[in-house]
């Protein structure tokens, strides 16, 4: 007989993310592949890369000035002999040897001079003919990078699991790496459920809808850094939703949306207790998205799904590479948003290779007063406006968790305290960026 889901799985927000870090951080990615340089951007980085020489290869100028010894100003203004000028990019051969009472022109990025140990910026010199007088003191370093500060020849800049963005793929291309070694993106299922559902391009009747949630989680899944696989619509019958879902069982990561709430027809938790599923809850305290469900069903290598996962699961012999994880998002499309971002992410960052990340709110001050009930933790879709460290949010107008436009206009989530019922104006609020 089919293990059944418990009815008491509802956990409270916390409790939920917690299970599903426990699980991501014993997660492991697929594989790994080579990848040109600009094609690894936003994926997950799989190998150390190291300087091939020392970062700055020379004592580095930082501004646009004149590069000297800080000794010839004790006494100011000073007046020294400009001997040479230096630019970026400056051959060897072409740099002066300072003496005292010496200074060279000298470019922002370029070589400092043997002999100088500080460079004074040109705004305060005035230069007459060859000589450049002087206004301000610097000390010794100042404005000017030692020869291997940075980074010496063969020290790691980067690690495996750091994400590859623009900052990352210029460490990169630094050191002449076009090549990289990252993770292979995870393959994430994507599987719509209900007959009011309908793709994109059929018209829908009268008391249809187009399937939006598969293309908005798609687009998520591209962002998070997986592959998204997008299965037909299932339809509100068993036989043809479990064919879906064993095909969506063959992704790395299956995604349900819609079917998990409590109604006749909603199908899902039926269904995935048939494949002997665990189910780790079956409902969080939040809003949107109270009908979310997370679990999991056990692979044996070779042989297809293990339809034995009670007696499998307690042999001890079963590895995280044994499973398949899913997740059963409510099929209203703020929810499926919300859901994604709060749940889904850290299974499929560390399906990435990505290291486990907490989950961090930032703070902004409340533009207009919020009222509400008690009891479940909200995510709710805000516009956070303002200019530099001048922030305020207030919420968007909308019409509940299946208003898509709402949440289009909004640039985050408000983040209300279950215990919260009446939050004024002013107030610092948390706030989850989307």
């Amino acid at each position: 007989m089919a293990a059944q889901p418990e009815p008491s799985l509802v956990l409270s927000f916390e409790e939920a993310r917690h299970v599903v870090e426990a699980h991501a951080a014993r997660l492991r990615p697929r594989g790994k592949e080579l990848a040109d340089l600009l094609d690894a951007a936003g994926q997950v980085l799989a190998e150390p890369v190291a300087a091939d020489r020392s970062f700055p290869p020379f004592p580095r100028a930082t501004r646009d000035g004149y590069a000297l010894r800080a000794a010839d100003l004790a006494k100011l203004p000073a007046t020294l002999e400009v001997v040479g000028e230096i630019k970026a990019g400056a051959a060897p051969e072409s740099l002066v040897n300072l003496e005292p009472g010496q200074a060279a022109a000298i470019m922002t990025g370029a070589p400092a001079p043997s002999g100088a140990d500080a460079l004074v910026m040109v705004e305060y010199t005035s230069r007459h003919g060859s000589q450049v007088e002087i206004t301000k003191a610097v000390s010794a370093g100042d404005n000017i990078v030692p020869a291997g500060a940075e980074a010496k020849r063969g020290e790691r800049l980067l690690f495996p699991g750091a994400r590859l963005d623009h900052a990352a793929i210029a460490v990169a291309a630094s050191v002449g790496r076009s090549h990289l070694l990252v993770y292979s993106k995870p393959q994430v299922a994507v599987l719509s459920t209900g007959d009011e559902v309908v793709d994109i391009d059929v018209p829908p009747g009268p008391n249809q809808i187009r399937n939006s949630n598969s293309y908005s989680l798609a687009a998520q899944i591209k962002a998070a850094g997986g592959d998204p696989v997008l299965l037909p619509v299932a339809p509100d019958e068993p036989t043809r939703l479990r064919e879906l879902i064993a095909d969506g069982f063959e992704s790395d990561l299956l995604l349900l949306a819609g079917g998990v709430s409590m109604g006749k027809y909603d199908l899902v938790e039926q269904v995935l207790a048939e494949f002997h599923a665990e189910f780790f809850f079956t409902g969080a305290q939040i809003q949107p998205g109270r009908p979310i469900v997370f679990g999991r069903i056990s692979v044996l290598k070779g042989s297809g799904f293990s339809h034995a996962a009670a007696d499998s699961k307690n042999s001890g012999a079963l590895t995280p590479e044994n499973y398949k994880y899913f997740f059963g998002l409510p099929g209203n499309p703020v929810s499926t948003m919300v859901t994604f971002e709060l749940f889904v992410r850290p299974l499929l960052n560390a399906l990435s290779g990505l290291p486990p990340q907490k989950l961090i709110f930032l703070h902004a001050k409340l533009k207009s007063e919020i009222k509400t009930k008690t009891g479940l933790k909200r995510f709710l879709p805000a516009i956070l406006t303002g200019e530099f460290e001048h922030a305020q949010v207030e919420l968007a107008r909308w019409q509940g968790s299946g208003d898509i436009a709402a949440t289009a206009r909004a640039n985050c989530y408000v983040v209300i305290p279950p215990d919260r019922e009446k939050i004024a104006a002013g107030e610092w609020i948390p706030v989850l960026m989307r």
